[in-house]
């Protein structure tokens, strides 16, 4: 009769050491202080074509575990050196898949019980029939092959899970890329329908990113403000020309009009999926600390720190940027004026931590964002500013 062999491999073993488990015969632990029974037990199993190994005690079978791997193991209960049962309970605890088949003279049902309570698969009583004993060792092997195989389904099915896991993060992440490919088209798109603000979105999201990292917002809303900043000014798209494009003062109705891109925004965003979260931003990046801004007269915490940040970061670029109507003032100007607004039109734990960044910083996070310098290593706050990259 052949013996059976493992098909499984347990232990994360490479190819190459499957194989040759799968071609050597199950190897069999005999543990019994007696020689006679002992040596009839292993004769009997190798005749089987079983790779059987001879313990003399407990002690010498946990010195064997712990130099060999074995398939299974006959123990004897009563032993003088160490009891079966105390060996059953380290083989368990050790190897909890390595089935054990107590073999016993004391014909006591509670016996038995309890070492099959200890993790035991099975029990045989002396005297026992050759064939009795080679059909408990087929059964426990064949038990230890399906646990084993069961271990390799749940491996691959665990790698397969794994797999199908990073092709769709891996999916998901060119959609993002793909949608914020998007919104710089419409960022680029606006600039030049309002060109008195060209580059100001690129400019902006920058500087909001860095305040939010300065504040340690968390990435995962990072984005979401960055979206938010990139496209606060998508809603001037429906602004008619001659009102978005005037070069006087606008009149009381026309700024009235001027005021609705933010509403406009909020309405083109918000059933977007991945941006109604940036709508809420887009809908009240006019909205001062001190409840005097616009669309609804927010007031403090009712305004979302995205739309904090940003207005910081917006009046930031507004200041330092030339204008039809006049010429860029200097960083430590806008430092000066962002200050004044403190409590009334920002928020002061947002202005707090613009005021910590030199203003030498902000002039190189400003070349970067212009690309009118590549020198950027030294910015304390690693950004990507162009939204594809957010």
């Amino acid at each position: 009769m052949e013996a059976p062999t493992l098909v499984v491999n347990p232990r994360g073993e490479g190819k190459a050491h499957a194989v040759a488990r799968l071609r050597r015969p199950a190897r069999i632990l005999v543990v019994d202080d007696e020689a006679y029974v002992r040596s009839m037990i292993g004769a009997t199993l190798e005749r089987q074509g079983y790779d059987v190994q001879l313990a003399t005690s407990g002690r010498d079978a946990m010195n064997m575990l712990e130099r060999n791997a074995f398939d299974l193991v006959l123990t004897d209960i009563v032993m003088q050196e160490r009891s079966g049962i105390a060996l059953l309970e380290r083989i368990h605890a050790q190897q909890p898949n390595l089935p054990v088949v107590m073999v016993t003279a004391i014909h006591d049902i509670r016996v038995a019980i309890d070492s099959m309570r200890l993790g035991a698969y099975d029990y045989l009583l002396k005297p026992f029939e050759r064939e009795h004993l080679v059909s408990a060792v087929q059964r426990a092997l064949d038990h230890r092959q399906a646990l084993q195989e069961n271990y390799n389904y749940q491996q691959s099915l665990e790698q397969m899970v794994r797999a199908r896991t990073d092709m769709l993060r891996q999916a998901m992440e060119e959609l993002e890329h793909s949608y914020d490919v998007t919104l710089e088209a419409l960022g680029d798109a606006l600039d030049l329908k309002d060109s008195e603000t060209e580059g100001h979105s690129k400019r902006v999201t920058g500087y909001t990113i860095a305040l939010a990292r300065a504040m340690g917002i968390a990435a995962a809303e990072i984005k979401v403000i960055a979206r938010g900043a990139f496209l606060h000014d998508i809603g001037k798209m429906a602004i008619p020309d001659e009102i978005l494009r005037k070069p006087g003062t606008l009149s009381p109705e026309e700024r009235e009009v001027m005021r609705d891109h933010c509403t406009h925004g909020y309405h083109m965003l918000r059933k977007i999926p991945f941006l109604s979260a940036a709508a809420e931003i887009v809908f009240s990046h006019h909205e001062h600390y001190d409840g005097r801004g616009y669309p609804s007269e927010l007031r403090g915490s009712e305004i979302q720190i995205g739309s904090r940040i940003f207005a910081v970061a917006d009046a930031f670029d507004a200041i330092t940027s030339d204008r039809p109507y006049r010429r860029a003032r200097n960083f430590d100007a806008a430092r000066e004026e962002i200050l004044r607004c403190c409590g009334t039109q920002f928020d002061p734990g947002v202005v707090e931590a613009f005021l910590k960044i030199p203003s030498d910083l902000w002039h190189e996070l400003r070349s970067e964002i212009t690309g009118q310098s590549k020198r950027f290593s030294t910015f304390p706050f690693p950004i990507t500013p162009v939204p594809a990259a957010i």
